[in-house]
């Protein structure tokens, strides 16, 4: 195993510090976005109630359980694509999901992909636009971020502990969400990070004919 997968081949609580400055780009048809990862969140398999791997293996999660360095791309709300670095051992199913960043290079680019947003900050603030301005889809799931189209640059060091904030998930709802669960990472005081957002439980439909009633 190279020296750069070896840094991610640590459970993602552990990895969060490496991937927090480094830099994700990705190269297709001439067209290269680059942004520096500013805030992530840690997933950690069967242990995690709130990871798509808490009940195991599927078509859609396999990539999860691939080794260190690899791509888990998933669709979600029906609109949007968000990306995760898998990081520990192969079968631990344990990742990084990446909540927001930077564009450092390609922001043209990037801000035609995301429909020019007023505020450049905006470009990748979020798990959904970050995989948006990157052009991060599902067929990049199970992608290897150390070989073409993708590459990730990961810092000399690992940022210090001094320059990391911690907290809960965001909206991530149940055990997993809970303040027991303080997952997630992002460099303390960095204007790109993403507002935290407490999950909201859905609304049920009321029945065909039911009645509101008043507190």
């Amino acid at each position: 195993m190279d020296l750069l997968r070896r840094r991610l081949a640590v459970p993602a609580t552990e990895a969060a510090p490496h991937l927090l400055g480094a830099v994700l780009t990705h190269d297709v048809d001439g067209e290269r976005v680059s942004v520096r990862i500013t805030e992530v969140e840690a997933y950690m398999g069967d242990a995690d109630p709130g990871s798509h791997a808490f009940r195991g293996r599927t078509a859609r999660n396999a990539a999860m359980f691939g080794p260190a360095g690899h791509l888990y791309v998933y669709f979600t709300y029906g609109m949007h694509y968000c990306a995760n670095v898998v990081c520990g051992t192969e079968g631990d199913a344990t990742g990084l999901l990446l909540r927001a960043g930077e564009v450092v290079e390609g922001a043209e680019i990037a801000a035609v992909r995301r429909g020019n947003p007023r505020n450049p900050l905006d470009l990748a603030r979020g798990p959904a636009r970050l995989a948006q301005a990157l052009g991060i889809a599902r067929p990049l799931d199970g992608a290897d971020v150390f070989a073409r189209p993708l590459h990730l640059a990961l810092p000399a060091e690992p940022v210090g502990a001094d320059r990391i904030s911690t907290g809960p998930r965001v909206g991530v709802s149940g055990p997993g969400g809970s303040d027991d669960y303080p997952w997630r990472y992002w460099l303390t005081g960095d204007p790109t990070v993403s507002k935290y957002r407490p999950a909201q439980p859905r609304k049920q439909p009321a029945a065909a004919g039911a009645t509101a009633l008043r507190p």
